[in-house]
């Protein structure tokens, strides 16, 4: 199954067992990843290359990814790519926090293996496939 039908997805992901899981997960659903450790790397790199989703830890070093996803949305650069949380928080407001700072919806970590690939493409919508 082809979700991602080559779309490029930069994953925000500082922790490196969630990195790769997440990155061979999408690419084998045919999406292209580009993986920024911190929010900082991942703020110069949408910035200088197009991406059709950015998936944002939630929690990263430095600046957090809910702010990342703030200043995302400031540049008029990156306003149009579509954030994504992935977030181990399950705290009531969370989800609103997410949508607060811009981003279209969130994604629950751990990652389900058998369903993550396709929960990416929904959260593009219909449009978005």
């Amino acid at each position: 199954m082809t979700d991602g039908n080559g779309k490029a997805v930069l994953l925000v992901e500082d922790n490196p067992a969630n990195l790769e899981l997440a990155t061979d997960l999408l690419e084998m659903a045919g999406w292209r990843v580009v993986p920024a450790p911190t929010a900082e790397a991942a703020l110069d790199l949408a910035a200088r290359a197009p991406f059709d989703l950015i998936l944002m830890d939630v929690r990263l070093p430095g600046i957090d990814g809910l702010e990342a996803a703030r200043r995302l949305k400031q540049n008029p650069r990156t306003a149009g790519i579509p954030v994504a949380a992935l977030t181990a928080q399950a705290m009531p407001g969370d989800r609103e926090a997410a949508l607060a700072a811009g981003c279209v919806g969130d994604i629950a970590k751990p990652i389900d293996t058998r369903r993550f690939a396709q929960t990416v493409a929904a959260v593009l919508g219909p449009e978005g496939k």
